[in-house]
């Protein structure tokens, strides 16, 4: 029997690895509340909550609000015209709490976690109304978006969600 080396073993998929992110996912301190399809308003109580300063930008048609949290990761809430957050980002050495920034769409989520297949390191899940990317690792960079693909502002690039 020839042994695989170190590196063809983590290459390989490892059905376990979306139980062990949705773990993680429950289990890491409470980072970001901001929740999808919720009002602006509750922008001024995430910083406050977070201990977090906000920085917001204006476009022709949405608002960002940047939270840059003590821990050195930031989260920007992407807000619509009316009113109501469409998009959420984030990059720094932690990940948000997903359960809170998805709100109502964390069951959908984690159903979709359940059979997608990924590596380890990538999740990407995209169903009709929430397309959530993410990748990272423990001791690295989490960086991620999640966004609600029929309340986009017309005219906005996804790319613009970084």
């Amino acid at each position: 029997m020839k042994s695989r080396s170190a590196s063809d073993r983590n290459c390989r998929y490892n059905p376990l690895w979306p139980k062990g992110l949705l773990a993680a996912t429950l289990l890491l301190p409470c980072i970001a509340s901001a929740t999808l399809g919720q009002p602006e308003a509750s922008v001024r109580a995430d910083a406050e909550q977070l201990k977090g300063s906000v920085q917001a930008s204006y476009q022709a048609n949405y608002r960002v609000h940047e939270i840059q949290l003590p821990s050195g990761t930031a989260l920007r809430e992407f807000v619509s015209l009316d009113g109501n957050v469409f998009a959420i980002a984030w990059s720094g050495r932690a990940m948000p709490n997903l359960r809170q920034t998805l709100g109502e769409y964390f069951d959908q989520y984690v159903a979709a976690l359940q059979v997608t297949r990924g590596d380890h390191r990538h999740v990407r899940v995209q169903l009709d109304n929430l397309v959530v990317q993410s990748t990272g690792h423990m001791r690295g960079t989490f960086v991620g978006r999640a966004y609600l693909p029929a309340a986009v502002p017309a005219g906005f690039s996804l790319g613009d969600l970084n």
